[in-house]
């Protein structure tokens, strides 16, 4: 099952894209697949054609997990 990520790397805009597996507290590197900006646009020091980028954990401030399919069809209590 793929997570959406958005990645908050240290002075650069937020970096949306897919991990395979979630990351563990060990690991030192996040390995992003479809790297693109929030808009959906390429990244600028990135080539158009790249599928995959490797960052390292120290240059990210914080990470995001977007909800993926199944949890967005849990059906919560709503007020109007």
């Amino acid at each position: 099952m793929a997570y959406t990520l958005i990645l908050h790397v240290a002075g650069e805009d937020p970096i949306v894209g897919e991990v395979d597996e979630m990351l563990k507290p060990e690991d030192t590197l996040v390995i992003l697949n479809n790297p693109r900006r929030r808009d959906g646009k390429d990244i600028h020091y990135l080539q158009s054609n790249v599928v995959q980028a490797i960052w390292p954990v120290v240059r990210i401030n914080f990470i995001e997990v977007l909800p993926g399919e199944q949890e967005e069809q849990i059906i919560g209590f709503v007020r109007e």
